[in-house]
């Protein structure tokens, strides 16, 4: 009896899965169905098929949103933020762990409760003070990147150093390594799930931006995001035209998934077992 319970929960908690898979993918369903037709024909039927695939969307779309200068775009800045916010965060947490004094504790505490700022408070402030600077750039943006994800990626390297025994250094000393050898030769290869981690929360919002780099950049040197905004207000009634833009926008990052996969998974069961 306990079985067949057991196994019918088992089914309703299958169907309860692929209902809410089914719900999770119906957005992504509309929105690539109705790429591929003509404005009429979304007009016509929004939930079936075309009757005709059409791939002039896609061309017109890749065209009108310069997607290979916006691709560039979001890579560099995603990609130079991700590897700032590493090194200067690694860095920072081990400071941070090895050093037990009072003030190595407030400025943790300090990090940490940054977490808790909203960007809206400090926005207006923050880009008057870049704009006198005459920082409102990519490399400005990039600065800004590094000031708001540090915190997070600060608090998880601090938490992951705990769990490194301090023997090591002492052995690398005593072998005559200074502590900026001892900390990348050393430490910084055992801190890889935790870097890994970092990488992959930090890129999900910075690549999925759209509030900062509006401040920031000009419509020229838009990110992906960005750029969508001005193509949905030029195409808002254009729906084919847009979708098609949407979903050419997406593509990066259905591949940028599918190559790391690996070392996402590696990075999460690693943390696991460690």
């Amino acid at each position: 009896m306990a079985k067949d319970n057991e196994k019918r929960n088992t089914r309703l908690l299958e169907i309860f899965g692929i209902l809410l898979a089914l719900l999770w993918l119906s957005p992504f369903y509309l929105m690539i169905v109705n790429a591929f037709k003509t404005k009429r024909g979304i007009f016509e039927g929004v939930l079936g098929f075309p009757s005709a695939f059409t791939f002039e969307n896609f061309v017109n779309a890749f065209i009108e949103l310069e997607f290979l200068k916006s691709l560039f775009n979001s890579v560099l800045i995603t990609g130079l933020s991700i590897l700032i916010i590493i090194l200067f965060s690694s860095m920072a947490g081990y400071a941070l762990a090895r050093n037990k004094s009072k003030l190595s504790g407030v400025i943790f505490f300090i990090f940490v409760a940054a977490m808790l700022i909203p960007f809206q408070s400090v926005m207006i402030p923050l880009v008057a003070l870049f704009g006198q600077a005459q920082m409102l750039n990519a490399a400005g943006l990039i600065f800004m990147y590094l000031g708001f994800g540090c915190s997070l990626s600060i608090f998880l390297y601090h938490g992951a150093m705990t769990g490194i025994s301090q023997s090591l250094d002492e052995a690398a000393i005593i072998d005559g390594a200074n502590r900026f050898q001892t900390f990348w030769h050393i430490i910084f290869p055992l801190l890889k799930p935790i870097s890994v981690t970092v990488a992959i929360l930090n890129t999900i919002w910075i690549w999925n931006d759209y509030l900062l780099p509006s401040l920031v950049l000009s419509e020229a040197n838009a990110t992906i995001p960005l750029k969508m905004f001005y193509f949905f207000g030029q195409y808002t009634k254009q729906w084919h035209l847009a979708l098609a833009g949407l979903t050419i926008a997406i593509i990066p990052v259905i591949i940028g998934y599918f190559f790391a996969q690996k070392q996402i998974i590696d990075g999460v069961s690693e943390g696991a077992v460690k």
